[in-house]
């Protein structure tokens, strides 16, 4: 009976403490939770291309869903290719997005510098630490050794020659002054690994990968060591980049498990394709934030397209503000293949914006469009604005849509020739005539005032309404397609300069 009870007691010590560690974790998870910080890492060496912006904006979105910190950190440590006024470009394409970071160069969370450069000092003595622990080694190997390791296939990989130095050979080198690098010591052996939270399981043969440099001759980082040393020191939790990486990734991890620090958990991208073979690329001049605003499209439809390619929320829906990207953004939702950049798509979405601007809204954006088109300062922009609104998909569409105020040539017959409508030179010429002195006649211009003259004008002529509103409308425009009928256009121009038309394009069409 004891022993009975000796073994009920110890079964109830063991579910006690298994609750006892189910609760911890739930605790330790929620902070973790709340201890999530990403990280937005670009190289100042030009505009904001999109696929960089959608690693932003991803980053953006995953930390905010989870209550996190979102950190913006200039990696500049390849001063070869550094353009100037770049990190300036990074800061508003940032700020023209919507995209706040917690913590930068600019915002100080008690882990910068944050800007590579300045950290210099920092990761030699990481370095060196990592020689300590077996990591890494110095490498003197000059140029032309490293050259004459061309294999057959005419790949360079080292041979970790260096590696075999005793540290009294490595210490004289040093004294003596002799140039060095700091390499990565890989395993010959074995396999590293990871789960990836959009790929899965990522394995890559440890042979498969190369001693590659740490620390360069100038003493100043590769990308490989720097974005590890930061990545910690700066608590990222979750790292976000380009599916790039993915090979790459288990280098990084070797570092962290050489330092004996926590690893990240990995989100690697899809890559954007301007078409079914060709990535995006910022060296053949492809697609970036700025490009798009000069065409005219509006940020918040570029912020919501640049969502869409790569990921899709539940429920499918594709206009969404900001806050309900942050609401509706899960890793689930993004896809393990590329996506294409169809422009179509795109404009079709900025359209969608456009329609939801007020007259003042959409004449404050759209006029640096209106001042390339012949139109500009000509007419009343909001008059133009009720017209464009529903009718422009992006807003570099405008100097087309308004041109034809300006190239205004009167009638032409083929257009009044329209079988549909039944129309023909001598109809045109009857409604013109009939037209002209109501016109001309009215105090009322307006457009409710104008459909009732030419309803009237419809009535006792017996026309269908179509060829009265067609024949108007041309001769006022001399454009088979314009952004309003009849009506609109001649509220537009104005009694003065409707009559002035109406009166030329007669003349003309009688001949």
């Amino acid at each position: 009976m004891c022993c009975l009870n000796r073994i009920l007691y110890k079964s109830i010590l063991q579910i006690v403490f298994q609750i006892f560690v189910y609760k911890f974790k739930i605790i330790l998870f929620r902070r973790i939770k709340m201890e999530i910080r990403t990280r937005f890492a670009p190289s100042p060496t030009g505009f904001m291309h999109v696929g960089n912006l959608r690693t932003c904006l991803y980053g953006y979105l995953f930390a905010k869903k989870n209550n996190g910190k979102f950190i913006l950190r200039i990696e500049d440590t390849d001063q070869e290719r550094y353009v100037e006024g770049a990190v300036e470009i990074i800061y508003n394409t940032l700020k023209k997005a919507g995209i706040e970071h917690d913590e930068g160069p600019d915002k100080d969370g008690g882990v910068g510098p944050y800007i590579q450069s300045e950290r210099k000092s920092l990761y030699l003595e990481y370095a060196k630490k990592l020689v300590e622990l077996g990591g890494a080694y110095y490498c003197f190997c000059d140029k032309e050794r490293l050259d004459s390791l061309a294999g057959e296939n005419g790949i360079k990989k080292y041979d970790k020659h260096c590696l075999n130095l005793s540290k009294e050979e490595v210490q004289v080198k040093l004294n003596s002054g002799v140039p060095y690098v700091i390499r990565q010591n890989i395993p010959t052996e074995g396999v590293s690994s990871y789960v990836d939270m959009v790929f899965g399981e990522i394995s890559v043969p440890n042979c498969d990968m190369e001693d590659g440099v740490l620390i360069k001759s100038d003493g100043m980082p590769t990308y490989n060591f720097a974005n590890v040393v930061d990545d910690h020191l700066m608590k990222i939790s979750h790292v976000i980049r380009g599916m790039e990486y993915l090979s790459s990734t288990p280098k990084y991890n070797l570092m962290y498990d050489a330092f004996g620090w926590e690893r990240p958990q990995y989100m690697h991208l899809p890559p954007i394709m301007r078409d079914a073979t060709h990535k995006l690329s910022k060296r053949h001049g492809d697609a970036n934030f700025e490009d798009f605003l000069a065409k005219g499209y509006l940020v918040p439809a570029i912020v919501n397209y640049i969502a869409l390619l790569g990921w899709a929320p539940s429920d499918n829906r594709e206009k969404m503000t900001m806050a309900e990207l942050m609401e509706a953004f899960d890793v689930k939702g993004i896809s393990k293949s590329g996506s294409i950049l169809d422009e179509a798509k795109m404009k079709w979405l900025n359209s969608q914006y456009i329609k939801e601007l007020s007259e003042d809204e959409f004449v404050e954006l759209a006029n640096p469009f209106f001042e390339q088109s012949k139109a500009a300062n000509k007419y009343d922009y909001k008059k133009l604005a009720k017209l464009l609104i529903p009718r422009v998909e992006i807003l570099s569409d405008i100097p087309s849509k308004i041109d034809f105020l300006e190239e205004f040539e009167g009638y032409d017959l083929e257009l009044y020739e329209n079988k549909k409508n039944k129309m023909d030179k001598q109809i045109a010429l009857e409604i013109l005539e009939k037209s002209i002195p109501e016109f001309e006649e009215t105090d009322d211009f307006s457009e409710e005032n104008l459909q009732n003259i030419i309803a009237r004008i419809v009535e006792e002529g017996g026309y269908k309404k179509g060829q009265v509103y067609l024949t108007i409308r041309l001769a006022l425009t001399g454009a088979q397609m314009t952004p309003g009928g009849a009506t609109e256009m001649a509220d537009l121009l104005g009694k003065a300069e409707s009559v002035r038309r109406l009166k030329y394009s007669f003349e003309r069409l009688k001949g």
